[in-house]
């Protein structure tokens, strides 16, 4: 079998009309060169270059192999390209405010683009996805955390909100009914600071960690909950008696291994964040 080495040089000897040039393209010397073009010629049983004139050309049967030679090591080439791209994994992490079909468009448009890379998509709690990207588990992050964080490739702020149910308030409640997400979600320690400063007795009457359940426990009137403020729903009202709270930062974090798939990724992610937040800056 010819050798896609001695292949590239006889490619380069060609394209320079000199052993010394072909030698630099390669990264070769020229008593390498000489080895490699002697070796291959005596696989083929024939003389491929005329080094007779001031400038290397091939004889007839070299020129046969030029373009023979080209072909080959061009498919060489798109063939490591493929199996590179395809090795090419991406981690996401999301919350799941963003993980429920809104971001579905970004990431599907991302497939279409870069059909070989795998990209896995993990959504939860931020703290949970915040650990996992400092530990290098993620590439991404998108998470809500308390601002000045990290150093995020690109922030929004998210306002927050106290939310009870409209046909079926619970803010009456003594002690007040909450809903929550799991401890250590950050909407979580925000409300029982923000009730504890205000003095206000309360009770844990619902936990989740589905943003999804939790709006269904608000809207049925099982507890009241933390929430941003662009999702809330028809059903639900926004208590204003309540004390204001900091609002959180939505951020994304990106790991230091670059490359254009995760640059146009991130690229996509920051393009729709500002759509989505741009109605919820306070």
């Amino acid at each position: 079998m010819l050798d896609p080495l001695l292949l590239r040089s006889f490619v380069a000897i060609i394209d320079t009309g000199s052993f010394t040039r072909a030698g630099e393209r390669v990264h070769l010397t020229q008593s390498t060169i000489s080895q490699q073009m002697r070796r291959l010629e005596q696989q083929l049983g024939c003389r491929l270059l005329d080094r007779c004139g001031r400038q290397v050309v091939a004889t007839p049967e070299g020129e046969q192999l030029f373009g023979v030679a080209r072909r080959i090591l061009s498919l060489l080439a798109q063939a490591q390209e493929q199996v590179t791209e395809a090795s090419l994994q991406l981690s996401l992490g999301v919350p799941e405010d963003f993980a429920a079909g809104a971001i579905a468009p970004v990431l599907a448009t991302f497939a279409r683009q870069y059909p070989r890379v795998r990209l896995e998509v993990h959504s939860g709690l931020s703290p949970d996805i915040w650990q996992r990207f400092e530990s290098g588990e993620l590439d991404l992050a998108l998470v809500k955390q308390p601002r000045g964080q990290g150093a995020p490739q690109a922030s929004w702020c998210e306002p927050l909100a106290w939310v009870d149910s409209r046909e079926w308030p619970a803010s009456e409640g003594d002690p007040l009914p909450l809903a929550v997400f799991p401890n250590g979600g950050l909407y979580r320690q925000q409300m029982m600071a923000a009730l504890d400063g205000l003095g206000r007795r309360w009770r844990i009457t619902y936990v989740s960690a589905s943003l999804a359940s939790l709006q269904g426990a608000v809207s049925a009137g099982i507890g009241i909950s933390l929430l941003p403020k662009r999702l809330v729903q028809a059903d639900q009202r926004i208590l204003t008696q309540l004390p204001e709270v900091t609002p959180v930062e939505l951020a994304l974090h990106v790991g230091a291994e670059r490359g254009e798939p995760l640059t146009r990724l991130s690229e996509a992610l920051i393009q729709f964040c500002d759509r989505v937040m741009a109605t919820s800056s306070p």
